[in-house]
This record gives C-alpha cells, structure tokens and sequence, in this order.
C-alpha cells in the first residue's frame, strides 16, 4: 500500500489496474443499460467516437500500469520511513523550551496521475442536479462519469447492513455514487474529531509558551512614548453625550425606573370566586351560577299563608315532581331545636355538583365594533353627477290632481293627464300647453309611443283606451301615422275579442283621437312595447282577464292568462327579451311570451306593490310600494330583493329608470321625490352600486296625497313630477 503525504492508503499499482478494468465493465454496462436514453436518431460519427475513447482508455491503461511499477519503489521506501516514524512516536515526548522542528515532506513526491483522471469536475453544485441522469458528471477529458448500477432494494440493503461487516464503514460518494470503504486511519480521523481532537497526530497543543514580556521589572521601557494630551483633558464627546442626556430627560423623553413594587408571596385562595379576578390557570373562567336564596316558604316557621292546605297538600302529592312548583312541602317548628335534619339533603348537593360538571356554560363574547365601520363606504353626490337638482319649470293649467304623464321619444313633448277629465300637451322647454284633449272622465295613465318614427298616446279614461295623434311636431311623422292606422283592412271574418275596437267619429277625430278600445271594466294602466306595435292595459277587476294585449296594426286584442293570481297593480314589457313583467300585491312574475310560461316570480317582501320599473338593459327591476319601501331586484342573482331602501316616511305611487344615465327616482306621498344613482356594472360578479344623491322637494301635500308620478326625460337627466297639487315640475 501507498499513501499521499495526508495519510490515506491508496490501492496498489495491480489493484488499481484491477479496479480500473472493472470501472471499465461497468461504464460499458451502464452505457448498455443507459442506451434507451441516448438520442435515437445519432449518426455514425457518435460510433467513431466512441470507437476512439475505447482506443484512449486501452493505451491509458497501459501507461499506467509502467507507471504504477516505477512507483513500487518509491511505496517501499515510504514504508521503511513509516516504521521509522512509528518508532520515534512510540517514545516518550520531551518537553522543551525551544519549539519542536517537524521534518518536512514533499506533498507532490508521490501524487499520481490515476486521481486526477477520474476526478469528477463539476464543481460545488447541487448533486441533485444529476438526479435524473445515468451519469453524475465529467472527467478531466470532458467524457461522462457512469453512476455504478444500483439495484438495490430495501431487503437489500437492509441484508447488506446484517451480513457486511465492514458496512459501518462503507460511505457513498456523491461526486462519483461508488461506495468508498474507509480505511483504519480515516475511520481514527474521524473518531478523533468526533472527541474534539486535532486531526493530525503529531500536532501537540500543550507545547511551552513563551512569554514576550519577562516578569522582572526593567530599567527601560518598552516604550518611551509621551502621554498624549486628551489623557488628562476633559473628553469633549463625553460631555456632549452627557448634555444630551440632561436635555432628554428635562424633555421628559427618558424616564427614571420605577421601583419595583413588593408583590406579597401568598394570594388568596378563593379569589376565583370574584368573577373579575383573573387568575393564571383561569384566563376563561366562567363562575358557576349562584343558587337561588331560600325564602318566606322555607322558613322554619313561615307565614300562614304559605302553609299548604289539605287539598293543596293532595294536589301537590299528584303532581309529576317536575311540575311542582316547591319540591318540599312548607312546615312550622315551634323554635329552631325542633327542626329535624332535612331528607333531601344529600340527593340536592348531588344535583347541585351534577349541575355544576354537566351543565355547559359558555362565556358570552361582547364584540366592540365601531358604529362608523358598520356604514358602508359610499361615493360623494359630487362625484356622481350628472343627476337633476333644482327645479327649473312648472307647468300649470290642469284643474285636478295630475295622477300621470309620459315624455315623448324626442323629449320635445310631454303629455299630462288628470282628474279634471283632460289630457293636456306641453312643450317640454318653454312648459307652455300646445294643446288641451277633454276625454269624459278622469284619466289613470297615459303612455306616449316609444317608437320614434310614430306619433301616437295612449290614453286611460274610465272604461277606454284612446288612441291619440296629438299632431305635434313634424308634419310627415304625425301624417305617416295617420296613413300607418287607415291602412288596416278587416279580415273577412270577425274574430270573437275581449274588447270592441271603434273608430273615432268626425268629431273626436278632429280632437285628436283615432281609435277607441273598449273595455268593460275600468281600465287602470296602460304600457307599451318597445317597438311600439303592442301594448297592454291593466282591468284590476275583471277577474283571469285582468291584463289585455293589444296589437294597434291589426285591432287585435288578446287575454293571455286564464286563472287569475291575484289582483294585478300594473305591467311592463321587457326592453330587450320577450318577457312581460305582471306585478300583484306581493309578487312579480316573470313570464316568456314566446314559451308561455312562467320564467320568474320575484318576491317583493312588501305588503301592497304600487308601482313598477326595469332598467334598459333589463337584468333590474325596482318595485315601490304603500308600506314606503323600495326594493331593488338583481333578476340573476336571486328571486329575492337585492337591496330594500326605505327613505320616504310615506307610500310610494311612481318608480321609474333613465334611459342612458344610471339614475332612477321614486315619488311619494311625502311630497318629495328621492334621486338615486344605480350603476349597473358589466362585470356580473360586481354587485350594482346604489347611492341615494339627492331629495327633491316642491310639490304641496293636497288630501294627503304628493308625488303621484315621475318620469325622465329620455335623453337629459332630467325628471318629471306630478303632483296632487295639479302642477307638473320639472327638476334639472
């Protein structure tokens, strides 16, 4: 055996050829275990090259065979020195004063070239890096260092660990994955670092120290240096750190320590009795519940009154002892030595401990919440206008409680009906009358077409729809509409209808009217679709023909429902779906008119529904109510309200959406109208955003009643009041 100059055994020149010869096999067999991860598709140069390292490494083992027997003779001579080196060892150490002279060796005397060859090259990094690859790195020619094949499983190894006895001492090296056998020395090495030794042998720590200083006093110093003047001055640092020290404490910035105070050793045992001490092992003591004081009944000699009779004595011996009020029966001593030892005694400190470890109880958390966390954090008014704030017209002319009104496409016109039996029409920007239509009777609603390439009114009167050409506006727009209704030619037969649709005669035409629908019952409201063909009017008691639809083109009408689910409030048509929205007094369906069925029902968590609106884009519906609630519908979230406003004192009579701006309004019979800001937002995962921006105020209160209908203008945002005070306002 060799050894470097560390110490380390190195295997002989003919192990190393062995062991070179079977490194050899192995990297063949690895590279034929390995072969299924080489790139298929090399060509015949890869072959060549191979071919050529297989050279290289037949004429390397050559060399170093006559290189290993030129190093025999040198391995000879090292081992006579070792024994030599032994021999001075073995004897005893002399201690003296001059430092020991250790004989120096040459480390590179004896380094070989076979170490440097398979020396994994690397570097410090992660081995894990090579984890997933048949090699764990490159020698110093570049070529690919082979993991030794491992197909060891846990039985294995585990047998291994039984039967080698040399296992204790076999580690794996992750630079090359071969398992390297420790020789005797490394495993001293080792053992001598574990105890906290010096790892070389020969290295003595307890050799004489040698004093620099004598202890004899000298005449000469060692140093004849003069003191330096800031010896014996005053620091000026010092007295800087001092000066700010006295100013911080003047400044009250350092207090003094307090004194500690003497806390007494003991405590009072029986302190967790006060439910407000605290102590260590009770942070969350709940004080057992007090037993009730014993009064007049349990006295030894009790008032007569308390004293039962024969008969309550029989009554209460027949009582379940649940149901007895007393569970002992009230008794009178003649003085405190004739009272007996009570029975119960023991069997009620029994249900008393039973109580006290069976009964749960729980301490009640009071939670501190600040008042101001729990209002939502809304946006400014200011930030989300434009919205109508100050009253700009009155129109006045009407000798009755205007109860409704409607705002032509245009925004040009609005039209006004009242109970003083007359229809007036206004221009919007001057709210001077163009014209004043007397219908027979007071007027519940009037809807002014939404399309705009026809100019045609709706109008409610008694048991009547009129439908109306005010011939404002354009000539050709009111004149096509004349020619739109004269076009239509009966069909040759007559169809059976709910209503009789009649021609206005010479006269009422020359007013304006073109064509009377009539209805047996009263009619309350009337809507119109989108397109402004259809529209529909409310009968609230005519029993399952309480809506009608109605086609003006064809003088068509229809009842689409055959039961009737409760008395209808008022209608609406979908802007967008062909849904048609019928609101009773506590509900509002939904129905799909191209199905026919019910699609929704909507709950509106208010006593008596009064009135209806839905946003343009028709995913909301607002609902106003006679209980002064209004309550906001998101159709996909839920069935149920998704907010419930309740800002007027008094009952709701109109809702209505803008067309464009997010602003809707609401009038009460508080007088007052309430304008909201409603974003509906794209995002269906945002809720909408509902702001309350201003409260309208104008109209004067007459018979207890306000606001009885709004509306906004279609293209500004502004809105139309009208009032019980016979005046319609309008707010900009």
């Amino acid at each position: 055996m060799r050894t470097f100059s560390s110490g380390l055994p190195l295997p002989s020149a003919a192990a190393a050829e062995e062991q070179d010869w079977e490194s050899d096999d192995v990297t063949d067999s690895e590279e034929s275990v390995y072969s299924g991860l080489e790139d298929s598709g090399s060509d015949s140069s890869t072959e060549e090259e191979e071919e050529d390292a297989n050279d290289q490494c037949v004429e390397k083992k050559v060399k170093d065979a006559s290189h290993s027997e030129k190093m025999r003779a040198g391995a000879t001579s090292q081992k006579k020195e070792q024994l030599h080196h032994k021999k001075r060892s073995s004897k005893p150490l002399l201690v003296s004063s001059e430092p020991q002279q250790l004989p120096t060796e040459n480390e590179y005397a004896e380094d070989s070239s076979d170490e440097e060859d398979i020396r994994n090259t690397v570097g410090n990094i992660p081995m894990e890096w090579y984890q997933d690859f048949p090699h764990v790195g490159y020698d110093l020619e570049g070529k690919r260092i082979y993991k030794p094949i491992r197909s060891l499983d846990e039985l294995d190894k585990f047998l291994d660990k039984m039967e080698n006895p040399d296992y204790w001492r076999t580690v794996r090296d992750k630079m090359t994955g071969a398992d390297v056998k420790l020789t005797d020395e490394q495993v001293e090495l080792v053992q001598r670092l574990q105890r906290g030794q010096f790892g070389d042998v020969r290295f003595n720590p307890y050799e004489p120290a040698v004093d620099f200083f004598s202890h004899e006093v000298m005449i000469h110093p060692v140093t004849n240096r003069p003191a330096d003047k800031r010896s014996f001055i005053p620091s000026l640092i010092e007295k800087e750190k001092v000066s700010k020290m006295v100013h911080a404490i003047k400044m009250g910035w350092i207090q003094p320590r307090k004194p500690k105070e003497d806390v007494p050793s003991f405590y009072d045992l029986w302190a967790q009795e006060d439910p407000n001490s605290v102590l260590g092992r009770h942070k969350m003591h709940v004080p057992a519940p007090k037993l009730r004081l014993p009064g007049h009944e349990e006295s030894y000699n009790p008032p007569p009154e308390y004293l039962l009779s024969e008969e309550e004595r029989l009554a209460w011996e027949q009582q379940e002892p649940a149901e007895r009020k007393l569970n002992f029966v009230p008794q009178r001593f003649g003085c405190l030595r004739a009272v007996p030892a009570y029975t119960r005694f023991i069997h009620e400190r029994f249900e008393r401990c039973l109580d006290l470890y069976l009964c749960p109880r729980q301490r009640k958390m009071r939670v501190n919440v600040d008042p101001e966390d729990l209002i939502p954090k809304l946006p400014k008014p200011r930030d989300l206008q434009p919205f109508p704030t100050t009253q700009a017209l009155v129109y006045r002319g009407h000798g009755s409680l205007v109860r409704c009104l409607s705002v032509s496409p245009s925004g040009q016109w609005l039209v006004s009906g009242s109970d003083d039996g007359t229809v007036r029409f206004w221009e919007v920007c001057t709210a001077r009358c163009m014209k004043t239509l007397p219908v027979g009777g007071a007027v519940k609603s009037v809807a002014w077409n939404p399309n705009p390439a026809v100019c045609l009114v709706a109008v409610c009167a008694e048991q009547a729809v009129l439908l109306v050409n005010p011939c404002l506006g354009d000539k050709l727009l009111y004149g096509a509409t004349d020619q739109l209704l004269d076009a239509y030619v009966p069909p040759e037969e007559e169809r059976l209808q709910p209503v009789q649709w009649v021609a206005a005669t010479a006269e009422e035409h020359a007013r304006g009217v073109r064509l009377v629908v009539q209805h047996g019952k009263a009619v309350k409201q009337v809507t119109w679709h989108g397109k402004g063909d259809y529209f529909a009017s409310v009968l609230p008691d005519n029993g399952h023909m309480q809506v009608l639809i109605h086609q003006a083109s064809k003088r068509w009408s229809q009842s689409p429902f055959r039961k009737s689910k409760g008395q209808v409030q008022c209608v609406l048509f979908h802007p967008t779906r062909p849904f048609f929205l019928v609101a009773t007094q506590r509900f509002v369906r939904v129905y799909n008119l191209l199905k026919q069925e019910l699609t929704k029902k909507l709950t509106a968590n208010c006593k008596w529904v009064s009135s209806l609106a839905i946003h343009p884009r028709g995913d909301n519906v607002i609902c106003g109510s006679y209980d002064s609630k209004l309550t906001w519908f998101d159709m996909d979230l839920s069935t149920k309200p998704y907010k419930v406003l309740r800002h007027h004192r008094k009952a709701l009579r109109a809702v209505a959406f803008h067309k464009h701006y997010p602003l809707f309004a609401s009038g009460s019979d508080d007088g007052t109208v309430i304008v909201c800001h409603g974003m509906v937002y794209n995002d269906l995962l945002q809720n909408p955003l509902l702001v309350p921006v201003k409260v309208l105020k104008g109209h004067a209160l007459t018979q207890d009643l306000g606001v009885l209908d709004v509306a906004f203008h279609p293209t500004q945002p502004w809105l139309f009041s009208a009032g019980a005070d016979a005046t319609v306002r309008l707010y900009t």
